[in-house]
């Protein structure tokens, strides 16, 4: 097996961080330093800085309900509540993406490296979908300019068009398929709008349904196989 991929199967981190761990001399296979592109065996010692890996995990994916006030940090020491303080997993995981502190609802959470790449690369516009209420009523220009795309000034980006529906008076349902810090609250704030509650309820294939706030379930199965075979890590090399 290519190093890399090793790496990234122990849960150390995706295949390309794992090239930048070897390039840097980091990363010892029998204790001498490990070269790009190198094979590796079950029977070789494999050490990433001071810690000997314990070799290949089995991938396992979680969706945890984020709770309002948590945020997704691992080592913030500002961070009055950290994500990973609240899933007591025994493997380390890693959250693919994040929801800012003032929001909730599903975060997928992963031992694979390559799987996490594979959800976030921007380009493979991977569906996250939201309910949102805001502060004032919704209007159907308001609908209109968010489905065409926001110009948000301080990024200097516009927004993809995305898919948005009203479901309430002051509430809508949006899906979206880029990963721009705090998006939606910065495209409200674009219309004049501000967002007064945020719940992200699906990412891909993968739904919250009635996991309660500060709750996980393990993702298995089917829901598993789908969500491997949308990022294209089903039969992977």
């Amino acid at each position: 097996m290519r190093l890399n991929k090793y790496l990234a199967q122990c849960g150390v981190c995706s295949r390309r961080d794992a090239d930048k761990l070897i390039e840097q001399g980091k990363v010892l296979v029998n204790g001498q330093v490990a070269g790009m592109g190198q094979q590796v065996e079950e029977t070789d010692t494999v050490q990433v800085g001071k810690k000997i890996l314990q070799g290949k995990q089995t991938q396992k994916v979680l969706a945890f309900y984020k709770p309002v006030g948590v945020t997704c940090t691992e080592r913030d020491p500002h961070a009055e509540k950290k994500i990973m303080d609240m899933i007591r997993y025994p493997e380390r995981l890693t959250y693919a993406g994040r929801l800012d502190k003032d929001s909730e609802g599903l975060i997928l959470l992963t031992n694979d490296g390559d799987l996490i790449n594979a959800m976030m690369r921007g380009a493979n516009r991977h569906e996250k979908e939201y309910i949102v209420k805001t502060d004032r009523e919704i209007t159907p220009d308001f609908l209109e300019k968010m489905a065409k795309g926001i110009y948000l000034k301080d990024l200097d980006i516009t927004t993809r068009e995305c898919e948005i529906e009203q479901i309430g008076k002051f509430t809508f349902r949006i899906v979206l398929t880029q990963g721009v810090n705090r998006q939606i609250r910065r495209m409200c704030e674009a219309c004049g709008y501000r967002v007064k509650a945020l719940k992200r309820i699906r990412i891909m294939n993968i739904l919250l349904g009635d996991l309660k706030p500060g709750k996980w379930r393990e993702i298995t199965g089917e829901e598993l196989e789908q969500l491997q075979r949308d990022t294209g890590m089903l039969n992977r090399n």
